[in-house]
């Protein structure tokens, strides 16, 4: 327990979860499976793929300016 005996406040941030919505569209290239494999063969989580693979785009697209 914190001071005066109050637990402590965690303040969340929007970031500190996302869900990615896939479009049915993209569905059968299947996305979500292949990160699965890419992940295993990585030894990496499927959340650190997509996070290395927008931090990349990001650094493309921000170069563009």
């Amino acid at each position: 327990m914190g001071e005066e005996g109050r637990w402590p406040v965690v303040i969340k941030k929007p970031t500190d979860k996302l869900s990615i919505y896939i479009p049915q569209s993209k569905l059968e290239q299947n996305p979500v499976e292949r990160l699965i494999e890419l992940g295993e063969k990585r030894d990496r989580s499927v959340n650190y793929l997509v996070v290395e693979a927008i931090i990349d785009y990001l650094k493309r697209e921000e170069s563009k300016s």
